[in-house]
């Protein structure tokens, strides 16, 4: 296991433009799974091809253990990476795909089958071995990638939206699946997706970036409770952070938090009415669209997030007491959009 180091790292492809990536700081822990999170061109893939020595820095450092490799190539740096596409070899069995680093690295052949037959093992696939990947599903065909990865023993994963190419229903299984492989074999690992569910569900912290920036490290509880600016609020959680304008401050409050006012504890309690526009039904829960009615917000748009037994006795076109509770609201500075102290709002 290693730890993974950027400092002021930074890649500009064009001069004059805007850095795909400009002046990241991050370490991960040992052992951790770190995600990185954003939406296309957000940078996060440049900044794990650069840490993996297939982009070079245009400013900055990469430590792997403690070591600058800024001048190593990607096989001197002990990390192994999983791509997108798997990129397995088709006129090879699952066997010699696995096994095919190890030529590479001139281990002794006689140690070659030790080695295939452990990550494979690791994996579940060792009944595999003799198909060829066009026999394979597409979650077997991504254990082979990740086998032939472990295989080499690395100090680091690097994972490039390894789950994409997937079914939703088999992307949830292969997901549980890399998080036991995870757990056993405690390698420090780097998860690329756009995929705030996978981000939520896998990482032990999130990286969450923007236009090549890094707009909040944390964990999936810390950057979604507490969003260090409207960017993470917005981004993360479906539907997104409601937000309200204020003078000088922005109001926040998640859809799951704006109830109906028989619901919420009244001491804390702020009373807003609810005009409801619009319902969708997504089994268990349904979504309110609407707007506020009869206060300073008048006509701003919100949603409420409620479980389906409760959604039930509203009706569109109609008008509600709704509510939030005080410590359910988050602080934005309007100019900055970052995370502020709380003030107090005239809500009427």
């Amino acid at each position: 296991m290693a730890v993974v180091e950027t400092r002021g790292l930074t890649k500009v492809f064009k001069e004059g433009q805007l850095g795909a990536v400009n002046n990241v700081d991050l370490v991960t822990r040992e052992g951790e799974f770190l995600v990185f999170l954003g939406p296309s061109g957000s940078g996060k893939t440049t900044l794990l091809r650069m840490i993996a020595g297939l982009e070079q820095p245009t400013a900055g450092e990469i430590l792997i253990g403690g070591n600058v490799v800024n001048h190593l190539s990607p096989r001197e740096r002990r990390i192994a990476m999983v791509f997108q596409s798997y990129a397995l070899y088709p006129h090879l069995s699952v066997y010699n795909n696995i096994a095919f680093p190890l030529k590479a690295q001139k281990i002794k052949k006689e140690l070659h089958r030790e080695k295939v037959e452990w990550a494979s093992s690791l994996l579940g696939i060792g009944g595999l071995l003799d198909r060829k990947p066009r026999e394979l599903s597409g979650g077997e065909r991504q254990r082979v990638a990740l086998a032939r990865a472990i295989v080499r023993e690395p100090t680091v994963f690097l994972l490039d939206e390894p789950l994409s190419n997937l079914d939703a229903k088999l992307r949830a299984s292969a997901r549980e699946d890399l998080e036991q492989f995870h757990k056993r074999i405690g390698t420090t690992t780097i998860y690329v997706t756009h995929d705030q569910v996978e981000a939520m569900a896998m990482g032990d912290r999130i990286v969450v970036l923007h236009q090549g920036f890094v707009r909040q490290i944390g964990t999936p509880k810390e950057v979604y409770d507490d969003p260090a600016d409207t960017f993470v609020a917005t981004f993360l959680g479906s539907p997104p952070m409601n937000l309200l304008e204020s003078d000088d401050v922005v109001v926040g409050f998640r859809p799951e938090h704006f109830l109906p006012a028989d619901r919420l504890r009244e001491g804390s309690r702020i009373p807003l009415r609810f005009r409801v526009t619009y319902l969708e039904f997504l089994g268990a829960e349904r979504i309110l669209y609407g707007s506020l009615a009869g206060s300073r917000f008048e006509e701003k748009e919100v949603l409420s997030r409620l479980p389906a037994a409760v959604s039930e006795a509203f009706q569109v076109a109609s008008v509600y007491d709704f509510g939030v509770a005080s410590e359910s609201l988050r602080f934005f500075d309007r100019q900055s959009e970052k995370r502020t102290q709380p003030k107090a709002i005239a809500w009427q």
